[in-house]
């Protein structure tokens, strides 16, 4: 009997040891506590003090429960054999606080990359869980990344329950990527004995998991009761639709568009939609409301005037107009602009840009609206800047890369945007886009999503389209001096040729190139049978030298751009101006 009883409570111990690992793995998340330990912060530490928090300050401040989850939270997986993990720690980051606690030795190995190299960290992990900390609390975005082995070579590992699921494992070998935000940066040098082992890729986003370390942002153009960052886009027909979209602080809980045609009283009253959004390390600014109202069965070429606001709050905008299209539109004018990034100077020459073309039916920028999209500041000061200009007009854009940033997405931008839902199905909604304006089609495509996932609707909706014009906007430019998009140009220029696009706008090189007519690959004679490549800037150029270009017909190193076009069925006039309004380039288009 005294044997049973023994074996009885030796289970039960077992048992109660397997339910608290099993317990850990329920723990606040690392997004739970870094959120209370920023609230608490601002509750307790006077604002003009942020700038000097650092490890010593927040090793201080948590508490011993916040640590834990900080030091075990961060990563975790389960494994079915003793493990060997390797932390690869990038050289010139802080040794995270927990690491060497855990158990974790420095190892004299180095592994590198085509750019970094990283000092390698071990510790052996018995059956069960592992469990990793937060890389720090400072902004390396060179990101620590793990590889696991089994201790004992002939046993088979197997890893379940990981977190976070939706990075990849791969096999560690040189050639291999670690950050599936920069996948071109590969591994050229490793030890031996790791080869062949399971590597856990990564983004370098997650180093904003933690981040505090000059980390505290305060916004110049702070959220009030009273609306703003009022802006017009479409997601639907422009013909009968119009979306308005504005701010306000989260004390405004409903809002409304108040709409009628000009010189009438027929007030029609719209409720909109609301969601919250946040920006945790801004901290005079932290919390807001968004609100969208989708405006349909207008009348084609109405003249419109409008309010936002809230009934409950009493809070309102002041009056502000739009025009539809009309129908059968056969001539327009559009303006479109090359990387802004949120700059001061850009949104004067925006609305100078809007005095000078009062007739102009919208305006598109071809990506990095702002430096860095995930910061509500940068937003905060793109509308601030451009004022009034997009609440008259509406405003159809395509990410760039620093608007969708080290692998964390572009949140931001869908929140702020409303936009067609019409792309491929195996991108993000809104990223990729089409709509028609009178006799031109616009492909809006988001070039930082994978390229093949793309190709197939682009295709159709090319193929598919009877309109006069046919038009592609893109961030990536296939044709440019530093680094031409080869993988463009073979997935998306034969369709370019095929369909004949009559011109392909972007950014991204901060420059202003405009090339001659272009077909696989070569320059043409006409514009009838080329496609012309055109690369602007909103932003300031910032170039010494933009080498040589055969193909280019007008390019310009430095300044800041816009494009004015205008179309009729049969001709397209596009005109260059620079920031002072004097026109730089154009050319005329005849069908």
């Amino acid at each position: 009997m005294r044997r049973y009883l023994i074996l009885f409570a030796v289970l039960f111990i077992f048992s109660c040891a397997e339910t608290k690992k099993e317990e850990q793995q329920n723990q606040t998340s690392v997004e739970d506590v870094m959120d209370n330990v920023i609230t608490r912060l601002y509750e307790k530490v006077d604002s003009k003090d942020y700038d000097s928090i650092d490890d010593t300050f927040m090793l201080q401040f948590l508490t011993d429960s916040e640590k834990t989850t900080l030091a075990t939270r961060y990563q975790y997986f389960k494994v079915n054999v003793p493990v060997t993990v390797s932390l690869m720690r990038h050289l010139d980051h802080e040794v995270p606080f927990w690491l060497k606690e855990s158990g974790f030795v420095k190892t004299n190995e180095l592994v590198k990359n085509e750019v970094y190299e990283y000092e390698v960290w071990q510790k052996d992990f018995d059956e069960g869980w592992v469990n990793l900390g937060i890389p720090g609390f400072d902004m390396d975005r060179v990101v620590y990344f793990i590889a696991v082995g089994p201790k004992n070579s002939n046993e088979e590992l197997t890893i379940s329950e990981r977190y976070p699921e939706e990075y990849s494992l791969e096999v560690f070998k040189k050639g291999a990527f670690t950050y599936h935000d920069w996948s071109d940066l590969k591994i050229t040098e490793l030890p031996k004995e790791l080869e062949g082992q399971v590597l856990f890729t990564t983004v370098r986003g997650r180093a904003r998991e933690a981040h505090v370390e000059g980390a505290f942002r305060k916004t110049i153009f702070p959220s009030s009761s009273q609306p703003d960052q009022i802006m017009l886009t479409w997601s639907a027909d422009p013909t009968n639709s119009m979306d308005v979209q504005w701010r306000t602080k989260t004390t405004v809980k409903d809002g409304t568009v108040q709409y009628w045609k000009k010189n009438t009283s027929d007030t029609i009253s719209l409720n909109a939609s609301v969601s919250g959004m946040e920006d945790r390390m801004l901290f005079n600014d932290r919390y807001i409301n968004r609100f969208t109202a989708n405006l349909n069965n207008l009348e084609a070429g109405g003249n419109y005037e409008y309010r936002v606001g809230s009934a409950e709050a009493q809070s309102w905008s002041s009056v502000r107009s739009f025009k539809t299209e009309a129908k059968d539109a056969d001539e327009f004018s559009f303006i479109w602009f090359g990387d802004t990034h949120r700059d001061p100077n850009w949104a004067e020459m925006l609305n100078d840009a809007n005095l000078r073309h009062p007739e102009t039916a919208f305006y598109s920028i071809a990506g990095d609206i702002v430096t860095t999209g995930l910061y509500r500041t940068e937003w905060d000061m793109f509308f601030g800047y451009s004022k009034d200009v997009f609440s008259h007009k509406p405003l159809m854009p395509v990410p760039g890369n620093h608007d969708r940033q080290d692998g964390l997405g572009a949140w931001m931008y869908y929140q702020l945007f409303s936009l067609p839902k019409n792309g491929p199905e195996s991108v993000d909604p809104e990223s990729t886009y089409a709509f028609e304006y009178g006799n031109a089609l616009f492909l809006m495509i988001d070039s930082t999503q994978p390229n093949e996932a793309q190709t197939q609707w682009i295709e159709n909706q090319l193929k598919n389209s009877n309109a006069t014009w046919k038009f592609v906007m893109l961030h990536f430019p296939p044709y440019n001096f530093e680094e031409p998009y080869l993988d463009i140009q073979q997935e998306w220029g034969g369709l370019f040729d095929t369909y004949h696009v009559d011109m392909v706008m972007a950014g991204h090189i901060h420059y202003y190139m405009r090339s001659k007519p272009i077909n696989n690959g070569k320059v043409v004679d006409s514009f009838k049978d080329g496609t012309v490549y055109a690369v602007s800037i909103g932003t300031n150029g910032n170039h010494d030298d933009i080498g040589e270009e055969p193909y280019a017909k007008k390019r310009f190193k430095e300044g800041q751009f816009y494009q004015y076009m205008t179309l009729t069925d049969k001709t397209l006039k596009y005109t260059t101006y620079n920031k002072v309004g004097e026109i730089v380039d154009e050319f005329l288009i005849n069908k």
